[in-house]
């Protein structure tokens, strides 16, 4: 990445400001020994309701990193979204800028825990009604344009967050896009030309790039066709495989190879949050300076212990946490 991923360099050096545009939800989360098969009916073990959506897990993983974070986002005028909103507070993040609406419900995600691996489906709710009119208002246009990065992912419609990069790469910031979910139509390129960074995992990579990424020589031609495509890093969580990155290109320059970073090894609980753990962690690093191998490991060590405990926001590591993680990693 160069200069830093755009950071200007006289706010390298401080906790960043991170602005959060994305989802909030409420998570019913079900564990079970096996997911039933179509038309099979299993026994479930535990279910949980907790604070969810990408937009509060990256924002709640932000600010226990140290970041100073507000989110934009949109939650009914209902139970689940007064519970959203007060633990975003709980976490330390400004929740102002969030909307209530009286006359849809706030967002759900339906997440089906194995022992292994998530299934999950959403329900969008209110988060379906952030509208890039929304993201012209007065507050979040200030919001974005004093941030330093600004990080979105896409369980909102894609003109709110389009505007919302729009915004802040004119001010500057470092925008990290998260690409989950992939919209059917895919991501248009007024989008992906305003990413300093993107973080999608291998599937979602595939889609973007067009190119299957199973094997390893295929993975660095669809890493490298996207960030030729974006004028952005791309890097690709690989699950316990670790991660994949490249910088972004040079102008008029094919994309480098990327480098491969390996996980870290851990007994896993639940995997849920573990990608936006990720993005979070990563663009912390990149707001206060860091290269991008550093804030790949930073990421990976983050998200690594995000996974040892159950719910996506309950899981979000500390700064301390992490730092000694990576300390007697390395030791």
């Amino acid at each position: 990445m160069k200069d830093n991923a755009g950071l200007p360099k006289e706010k390298i050096g401080r906790s960043p400001r991170v602005v959060v545009v994305g989802s909030l939800n409420l998570d019913m989360v079900t564990q079970m020994e096996k997911v039933p098969a179509a038309g099979e009916t299993v026994m479930g073990e535990q279910l949980h309701l907790l604070p969810g959506g990408k937009g509060a897990n990256q924002a709640v993983a932000a600010a226990r990193l140290g970041a100073s974070v507000s989110v934009v986002g949109m939650v009914g005028e209902d139970e689940f979204g007064h519970r959203l909103l007060d633990e975003l507070a709980k976490s330390g993040v400004d929740n102002s800028s969030v909307q209530r609406l009286p006359e849809v419900r706030t967002g759900v995600a339906s997440i089906w825990l194995d022992g292994e691996d998530n299934r999950i489906v959403v329900v969008p709710g209110a988060n379906a009604h952030l509208t890039a009119e929304r993201i012209e208002a007065l507050e979040v246009q200030a919001l974005l344009r004093e941030a330093d990065v600004v990080l979105l992912q896409l369980e909102i419609p894609l003109a709110a967050a389009q505007r919302a990069a729009e915004t802040a790469a004119q001010a500057g910031a470092v925008v990290v896009l998260n690409p989950a979910p992939v919209p059917a139509g895919g991501i248009p390129a007024a989008l992906l030309s305003t990413a300093s960074a993107i973080t999608p995992n291998r599937s979602e990579l595939a889609v973007l790039s067009g190119c299957a990424a199973a094997e390893q020589a295929a993975l660095g031609r669809a890493m490298a066709e996207l960030a030729e495509t974006a004028g952005a890093a791309v890097v690709t969580t690989l699950g316990a495989q670790g991660a994949a990155y490249v910088g972004a290109p040079e102008p008029d320059a094919p994309a480098g190879e990327p480098a491969i970073a390996a996980a870290h090894r851990v007994r896993a609980v639940d995997t849920t949050g573990a990608g936006d753990c990720f993005s979070a962690a990563l663009a912390v690093a990149l707001g206060e300076g860091a290269a991008l191998a550093d804030a790949v490991q930073f990421a990976l060590a983050a998200s690594a212990l995000a996974v040892t405990k159950l719910g996506a926001q309950e899981g979000m590591p500390t700064r301390a946490e992490v730092e000694a993680f990576q300390a007697a990693a390395q030791a």
